[in-house]
């Protein structure tokens, strides 16, 4: 008697127990899949780098004009944009935001993104260069999609900085106070600092000018300072050398 009861008992607690690994290999599914599914509906930001051959510099920008026209007309692209190098002509340049990965994953399969893949694979000298960031004090979409106005001689910088470790929250705090004051700049069209993905010692800005006078405003412009003292002090290497790219924007061609 005692022996069934026990045999009885035991069938108990291994029931419960099977129940309980059961409902925790459920829950690590549905947390799991949770991830996936936010990390899938995130905007995701990216910069594309291309050096191209000579001969094949007119065809590669008029892909990528293509595959920027096609990209901001999708609602679901938050901005698009390409640009060559004003002082390596054949470096060029493809920057883009969308609402999330599925749907840059489904743009990948569009004609115009199958025919810059195509031609990319016998256009470069390099391999090309990707670089997936992360938005501090994000736009909206409104506001990426500001332009230059047509009488304007627009200014396109992109400056990449390699921040000392264990200075890169200060490096974002600078920012983030003088960030509103830099957009409220008459010239401003936009201006974004970004992190790049996969080391946060490592961040890009862009800027966006309606012309070099503003550009010129803005390197006086009294919030600047606190970002050239760290910029002077807290760096690896002085990114005016290498860092600095100045852009000349070829698509869209659209202007205010």
């Amino acid at each position: 008697m005692k022996t069934t009861a026990f045999k009885s008992i035991n069938k108990k607690i291994i029931a419960s127990i099977n129940v309980l690994v059961l409902m925790t290999t459920a829950a690590k599914a549905q947390n799991s899949t949770t991830v996936k599914t936010k990390i899938l509906n995130e905007t995701i930001s990216k910069m594309t780098q291309y050096e191209v051959k000579e001969e094949e510099q007119a065809q590669l920008r008029k892909i990528l004009s293509d595959y920027v026209n096609s990209a901001i007309a999708s609602k679901e692209n938050i901005m698009a944009e390409a640009f060559f190098e004003e002082k390596k002509p054949n470096i060029l340049w493809l920057i883009e935001r969308w609402n999330n990965k599925n749907e840059l994953e489904k743009f990948s399969k569009k004609s115009e993104a199958k025919s810059l893949a195509k031609l990319t694979e016998k256009s470069l000298l390099k391999p090309v260069r990707t670089y997936y960031i992360k938005d501090l004090e994000p736009l909206t979409k409104e506001q990426w999609r500001k332009t230059a106005k047509k009488e304007d001689n627009q200014l396109v910088i992109m400056l990449f900085v390699d921040a000392k470790k264990g200075t890169q929250q200060n490096f974002k705090d600078t920012y983030h106070i003088a960030m509103p004051q830099f957009r409220s700049e008459p010239g401003v069209v936009n201006y974004q600092l970004s992190e790049i993905e996969g080391d946060d010692t490592q961040f890009v800005t862009y800027e966006k000018f309606r012309s070099n006078d503003a550009f010129q405003y803005h390197l006086n412009f009294p919030p600047i300072k606190p970002v050239i003292e760290y910029l002077e002090t807290s760096i690896k290497t002085q990114p005016f050398q290498n860092g600095l790219h100045n852009l000349i924007e070829f698509a869209p061609l659209t202007r205010e």
